[in-house]
Parts: C-alpha cells; structure tokens; sequence
C-alpha cells in the first residue's frame, strides 16, 4: 500500500501534456507612420521585413493573443487521444489595443514571475478577455473606488477603536462574532484557493477584528518571566448595562441559532464530500456564518433600540463599508469567488439598510453628553472662548 501511494504522489508530480483548444490570431490592417530611431519598442519586436528586389517592405504585424489562452481551454493528451479540436479565431486589432493587450500579456507574465499561481493569472485574463472593453474601464474605476473605501474604513475604524476607552453601546457578543466569523471567511477562501483580490482584504480584516477584540474585552498582556499573564479590564456600571442588554439579546438568539448551525453541520458530512476533515469543520463554520451570521448582528441592533441612540457606532467606517458592500454586489458578478460568498455581499446590504433605519430613527442630539462625557457645544464654546 505505501508503494502504491508512492506511486499515486508522483504520477500526480509528473508533467502533464495539454492541448491549447483556442487559438486567437489578430492582424493590424491600419497603417501607421513612424520614425524608425523612435520605434516604440513593444511594436518593435513583431514587426517583420520582407525584400522584393531593391525594396524593403514591412508585413502586416500578426499578434498571438496570449491572453485568451485560459485554463478551461486546456485539454489533457493521454494515449487513447486520437482527435482533438482546434479552434482558430481572426480578428483585425488596432495600433492602440494592440499595444495596450501586449503590456497587459506583459503584465500577467510579470505576476507569474512575482509567485502569483496560474489560477491567479487566469483570473486576471479572464477579466480582461472576457468582458467588454468599456465595461472593463468601468471596472477599474469602481475598483479604484473599492480599494479607496477599504482604506478610509480601515483607517477609521482602527481611529475609532483606538481613541476609544468605553464600552457603553457596544455589543461586545457582536465584536467577539465579527472577529470569528472574519477568521473564519478568511481560512475559507484561503482553503477554497480563491483570488488574491478577495483573500489579501480579508486578511487585513481578520487582523483587524482580532485587535478589536483585544480593545472590547480590555485585555493586557504582563510577562512573568518566559510566560506571557493575560489580565481583563473591569467594566462600570454603564456598561454592565449594555452588557446585560447584549446577553438578553444573545439567550433569545441562541434557542434559534445553535439548532440551524448543528444541523447544517450534520447535513452537509452526511450529504457532501470534503478533502478532509479540516474542510469539513471550516465549510461547517463558514456555512454558518454566511447562512445565519447576520443573526449576530442583531444584539447591536437591540442594544441601540434599547439605549435608543447610536452615538456609540463609529458612522464613518460604517460609511465606507456600506459604499464597499454596493460596490461588492458588483464584483460577484465579475471575480470568481464561492457561492455562499457571493450571497453574502448581498446580505450585507440589509444589514446596513437596517443601521441606516435606526440612524434616522434616533438622531444624534449634539447638545447632550455623549458616552464618553463629552458635549459638542462645551467644546464649542471653548474653542470660540480661546479665539
């Protein structure tokens, strides 16, 4: 038995031959005038030169697209193939395309080159062969907009739990969630090998939920020697209230959120195959999480009905991630990534629905102290004083 494993890990190291199924053949038909000292050097290299007698003449540039060759077009060689298809594409190109598809073949060769995997690299063809050229300028821009938002609401929301020193509002069962289901997400996708566009945030994420957890349970760490001692910080009586207000909310969540998870457990080890036991446990997490994480928000939603504010909520990295979630709705459509993923972008969007609701609903008075015992108008009155 070992031999023959032996023998299954190194036939599954062995090369495999593979037969390109697609062929995408573009020709530039437009003429052009150029100085041939100032040559750009991209065109250069496939251009060809053919003499007729005294005179030089240049070929049509016949440009290979290598960006349209993706994985799903491969087909394995083995002994018992006989016939394989081949189909071969024309189409004409202009100057401009086709100096901007050899940069963007460049490119994709260039994040081989930096340890990006095939699959990676065929996601970002995929992006560009597959969709509309106008639509991919839309894509960009919005994704500019994205990868802007997520720095604005990482950096407000690291600003927010920095400057803060009460946990009065706060669900702490709602942080202590966030912070395992954004874990969770991450070995997810990470098991699932899915693109880095996806994964990087989402571990940047992760880490950041993790200090928060840190912040919400007041935890420090003393060194006795080679042992690290980890104390927790005492909670007033404000806060013990909206700790009483977060556990209220927390029995009555249980008695339909223990039951849902356990059984989807169960059902998907006896219904569907995983790699391993590993995958199980982290698919069963996962599920839970996309299927009925957003039950774990309501303990916030329930401490700021009963306080009747939502002071306490850090509105500016609510901001940005709401933007983020819209604009998620459109990357499912566009970047491979798993199902119950994609489903959950969507369902981020009721959530944040729903904390807009309460911010209409319980206005933010600036005439009255805020949980940190702060007033707008004292500081106001004292800046216009020191003036």
């Amino acid at each position: 038995k070992q031999i023959e494993a032996e023998k299954q890990t190194n036939a599954l190291d062995e090369p495999v031959s593979h037969w390109r199924s697609r062929l995408t053949l573009n020709v530039m038909v437009e003429d052009f005038v150029f100085d041939g000292s100032s040559l750009p050097a991209d065109v250069h290299r496939y251009m060809k030169m053919v003499q007729l007698g005294k005179t030089v003449h240049y070929l049509p540039i016949l440009f290979i697209d290598q960006l349209s060759n993706r994985v799903k077009d491969l087909m394995v060689i083995n002994r018992s193939t006989t016939e394989l298809p081949l189909t071969v594409s024309y189409d004409k190109i202009s100057l401009g395309k086709l100096r901007f598809w050899i940069h963007m073949q460049d490119a994709v060769y260039s994040l081989q080159q930096f340890g990006f995997s095939e699959k990676d690299a065929d996601e970002v063809k995929g992006i560009f062969v597959d969709t509309n050229l106008y639509f991919l300028a839309l894509t960009f821009f919005v994704a500019a907009f994205h990868l802007l938002f997520d720095f604005l609401a990482f950096k407000n929301d690291i600003s927010f739990w920095k400057k803060k020193r009460s946990m009065i509002g706060m669900s702490t069962k709602a942080v202590l969630w966030r912070c395992f289901s954004t874990v969770v997400i991450f070995l997810f996708l990470l098991d699932e090998q899915t693109s880095l566009l996806v994964l990087i945030p989402a571990g940047i994420g992760a880490v950041i939920e993790l200090w928060k957890v840190k912040k919400a349970l007041k935890m420090t760490m003393k060194w006795q020697g080679l042992r690290p001692k980890i104390q927790f910080g005492t909670y007033n009586d404000s806060e013990k209230k909206t700790e009483e207000y977060d556990a209220q909310a927390m029995k009555y969540l249980s008695y339909l959120l223990y039951p849902l998870c356990i059984g989807g457990a169960g059902y998907s080890l006896l219904n569907v195959k995983y790699k391993s036991w590993y995958s199980w446990l982290i698919n069963s997490f996962v599920n839970g999480v996309y299927a009925f994480g957003f039950l774990f928000m309501l303990p916030q939603l329930f401490v700021n009905y009963k306080m009747k504010s939502v002071a306490h909520l850090p509105w500016k990295a609510f901001t940005y991630k709401a933007f983020n979630t819209f604009i998620d709705d459109i990357f499912a459509f566009i970047i491979t990534m798993p199902t119950s993923h994609r489903l959950a972008c969507f369902r981020d969007d009721v959530v944040f629905l729903v904390y807009l609701y309460q911010r209409w609903l319980y206005p933010v008075d600036k005439s009255r102290v805020n949980e940190y015992g702060e007033c707008y108008e004292e500081k106001t009155k004292k800046k216009a004083h020191r003036e």
